[in-house]
C-alpha cells in the first residue's frame, strides 16, 4: 500500500485520459418535475419562535439525459432545494415533486445516488477497498462478490482512477490522495449502484478549473448513459457553464431564472440586464442574483422605479439597492417566464404505466444479507481503526504506565494482611485505570462517525442492527491486546499470586471490566451525540464510579450506598481481591471475598445494558440532511 499519492509522476493524474467510457447500462429512466415547491423552517428562540421561509414557489424539471445546474449565492437556498429533489429533506412545506409522475416513495433510494458537499470517506482505507465496500453492501444480492468486486475496478477505471487505487483516502492528520480524485470517489461510491437520479452539492469547490471541468465532464457521459443529473454549482469557470444543458438561477430563495443554459443570457438581455463589458457568464448571473449592477446595464423599468433621493431603494453610487434588483427580477420572470413554464410543468408527460409502476417495489430490498452485512461492516471497521490501536503512543502510554506500577509495587507479595492491603491499591487502580481508559474512548465512536452513519443510512446501505453490532464488537479484539501486555508486566513485577488459574481469572475480570466501561461510553456518546457534553457527563460518571469503587470510603452511608452496585470499578475490584486472596482470608481492606457470581452477573448486565441504551438512542436519532 502506498501512504500517498505518487507526486513525481510526469502524468498529470487529475487530467489523465480515462481508460473506459462510463457504463451505459440500461438504467431506469426518471423524469423529474417540482411544481411551485417552497421550504420554511422554525427558528426558535428564547421567548419565541418564528418561520424562516427557504424556498418560495420554485419550479423546474430535468429529463434523463440532461445536467441541471443549479447556480446561486450562498444562503439562496441551492442546497435545501437538492435534498428536497432528492429525498433527504422528507417533504416541502409547499408544492409537489414527481418522479415519472409519481411522489415520493422510500423505495425510490435505490434508484438514486447523492454526492454531499463534504467528502465523508474513511481516511485509512485505500481507493479500491472504499469502492469495494460500498459494491459488496450495495449492489443487488443477486450478483456474486466476485462480480461486485469486478464492478468496483470498472468504476475505478471510469473514473481514471487507476493510478491511485492502491493509496489511501487520507484526511486532516493523514496524507492521501488529491481533492480532485477524493470528489471522484465520493462519485463512484454513488454511481457503482448505476442509479437513474444523480445528486451533486458543489461537486467542483475547492477545485482548481482543470480539474473542475473534468470533474463536469465525467457528470456529462454519466448523463449520457441515460441517467438524470442534478448538481449544485458555486461559481463556475466559462467553459463549466456552457457544459450544463439546464440551469436554475436562485435569490434569496425565489426563483430567477429557469430554461436551458444556452439562452439564459439572451433571457437577461432581453430583460435589459447586460453586461458592459466581457465577463464569464456565471459570475454575471451570480452578481445579479446578489442584486450588483456594476458593470450591467440598469433596465430602464428599474430606473424608473428608483425615487431620486429615496436611500431604501438607491445605493451610493446611484444604482438601484440588492433588494430592489431582486424584486425585479423575480416580478420580470414570473411575468415573462414563469407562466408557460408551469403550463410545460403542469401539462401530463406521455410516460408508460410500466415507467410509472417500476417506481415502487415491493419491499425493501438490501444489498447483502444480515449476516453479510455485519461481516463486511467488521472487517471494514478492523482496517479503519487498526492504525489508531497500534499507534506508538498508545502502546507507550499502557507500557509505561504498567512499568510504573511493577515498580512501586515491586514483589509486594500477598501473604501477610498488612501486604494484603499494601497490594490491594495496585489492583483497585488496575480496576480504575481500565476503567476510565475505555469509556473515554468509546465515547468518540458515534458522535465522529455521525456524519458518515447518516449519508450511508440514507442511501440504505445496511441496517442499523447490523451496523451497530459489527461496530461495537470490532473494537473488542483491538481493545483486549493492550491490556494483556499490560498485565503481562504488572502481575510478575509486583509479585501477584504465581498460580495459572490466578493469572488467566485476572486477564478475564480486566477483559470484563473494559468491556462494561466501553458499554458506558457508547451508550452516553450515543445518547448525546456531542463530544463536549459527552466528555463532561462521563468525567463526573467516571469520578463517581471510582469513588464509590470501596478503596476510598469503606462505610457508604445508606441513601447512597445504591451506587456502589452501579459502579464496575466496584464490581471488578471485589472480583480482583477474590482471584487474589480467595484462599488466603475471607475478608481483605474491610471488604468481604465471595465467591464471585454476584460480581460477575452485575459487569455482564452492564456490558449488555449500556449497549442496548446506545442501539436505542441511535434508532431514535433523526438522519440529518442538512439545509
Amino acid at each position: 500500500m502506498k501512504p500517498f499519492s505518487d507526486d513525481d509522476t510526469p502524468e498529470d493524474i487529475e487530467t489523465g485520459t480515462r481508460k473506459m467510457k462510463i457504463q451505459a447500462e440500461p438504467t431506469l429512466p426518471i423524469y423529474l418535475k417540482f411544481t411551485e415547491v417552497c421550504y420554511k423552517v422554525v427558528i426558535k428562540g428564547v421567548t419565541s419562535t418564528r418561520e424562516k421561509e427557504i424556498l418560495t414557489g420554485i419550479s423546474g424539471s430535468v429529463d434523463p439525459g440532461e445536467v441541471l445546474a443549479m447556480m446561486g449565492p450562498s444562503g439562496s437556498g441551492k442546497t435545501t432545494l437538492l435534498s428536497l429533489l432528492g429525498g433527504r429533506i422528507k417533504e416541502p412545506t409547499g408544492g409537489s415533486i414527481t418522479y415519472n409522475e409519481q411522489p415520493y416513495s422510500k423505495h425510490l433510494k435505490s434508484r438514486i445516488g447523492f454526492v454531499t458537499q463534504d467528502d465523508i470517506l474513511f481516511p485509512h482505507l485505500t481507493v479500491r477497498e472504499t469502492l469495494t465496500y460500498a459494491a459488496r453492501l450495495r449492489l443487488p444480492k443477486k450478483l456474486t462478490k466476485e462480480e461486485k468486486q469486478k464492478r468496483a475496478i470498472d468504476v475505478i477505471y471510469e473514473l481514471g482512477l487507476e493510478r491511485c487505487q492502491d493509496t489511501m483516502i487520507g484526511g486532516s492528520f493523514v496524507r492521501g490522495v488529491s481533492g480532485g480524485e477524493r470528489k471522484r470517489v465520493c462519485i463512484g461510491n454513488e454511481i457503482i449502484i448505476n442509479p437513474s437520479l444523480l445528486f451533486l452539492d458543489e461537486p467542483t469547490s475547492g477545485l482548481d478549473s482543470t480539474t473542475a471541468l473534468r470533474t463536469t465532464e465525467i457528470l456529462h457521459d454519466i448523463a449520457e448513459a441515460g441517467k438524470t443529473v442534478i448538481t449544485t454549482i458555486h461559481q463556475p469557470s466559462s467553459r463549466l457553464f456552457h457544459k450544463f444543458d439546464k440551469l436554475i438561477l436562485l435569490g434569496k430563495g425565489s426563483l430567477l431564472y429557469f430554461g436551458k443554459a444556452s439562452e439564459a443570457m439572451v433571457y437577461f438581455s432581453s430583460i435589459g440586464c447586460s453586461p458592459l463589458i466581457s465577463m464569464n457568464p456565471a459570475e454575471f448571473l451570480l452578481d445579479l442574483a446578489n442584486g450588483n449592477l456594476n458593470d450591467v446595464s440598469v433596465p430602464s423599468e428599474l430606473e424608473d422605479k428608483v425615487q431620486i433621493g429615496n436611500s431604501d431603494r438607491e445605493t451610493g453610487n446611484g444604482k438601484p439597492s440588492p433588494a430592489v434588483v431582486q424584486e425585479y427580477l423575480v416580478e420580470a420572470y414570473e411575468t415573462r417566464v414563469a407562466e408557460s413554464e408551469k403550463k410545460k410543468l403542469l401539462a401530463p408527460m406521455m410516460i408508460d404505466e410500466e415507467l410509472k409502476s417500476k417506481i415502487f417495489t415491493t419491499k425493501r430490498e438490501w444489498g447483502a444479507s444480515w449476516f453479510e452485512q455485519y461481516s463486511i461492516l467488521f472487517w471494514r471497521g478492523l482496517k479503519e481503526r487498526r492504525h489508531d490501536y497500534f499507534s506508538w503512543l498508545r502502546i507507550t502510554q499502557v507500557v509505561a504506565t504498567a512499568v510504573i506500577l511493577g515498580m512501586l509495587w515491586w514483589q509486594s507479595g500477598g501473604d501477610s494482611p498488612k501486604q494484603m492491603q499494601e497490594q490491594s491499591g495496585l489492583l483497585f487502580f488496575i480496576a480504575v485505570f481500565w476503567g476510565f481508559f475505555p469509556v473515554f474512548t468509546a465515547i468518540f465512536t458515534f458522535p465522529q462517525e455521525r456524519a458518515m452513519l447518516n449519508k450511508e443510512r440514507s442511501a440504505d446501505m445496511y441496517r442499523l442492527s447490523a451496523y451497530f453490532l459489527a461496530r461495537t464488537t470490532s473494537d473488542i479484539p483491538l481493545d483486549l491486546i493492550l491490556p494483556v501486555l499490560f498485565i503481562l508486566v504488572v502481575y510478575f513485577m509486583a509479585g501477584l499470586t504465581h498460580d495459572a488459574c490466578a493469572f488467566f481469572l485476572t486477564v478475564l475480570t480486566t477483559f470484563l471490566c473494559i468491556v462494561a466501561a466501553q458499554g458506558l461510553g457508547l451508550a452516553i456518546g450515543a445518547t448525546l451525540m456531542d463530544i463536549k457534553k459527552a466528555t463532561t457527563l462521563a468525567s463526573v460518571t467516571v469520578m463517581t464510579f471510582m469513588l464509590a469503587g470501596g478503596y476510598f470510603v469503606k462505610e457508604v452511608p445508606v441513601f447512597i450506598s445504591w451506587l456502589r452496585y452501579l459502579s464496575y470499578n466496584y464490581q471488578t475490584y471485589k472480583l480482583l481481591l477474590k482471584v487474589q486472596y480467595k484462599e488466603k482470608n475471607d475478608w481483605v481492606d474491610g471488604i468481604k471475598v465471595g465467591n464471585g457470581v454476584k460480581e460477575v452477573s452485575t459487569l455482564l448486565a452492564m456490558v449488555f445494558g449500556y449497549r442496548l441504551l446506545a442501539y436505542i438512542s441511535l434508532r431514535r436519532m433523526k438522519l440529518h440532511s442538512g439545509t
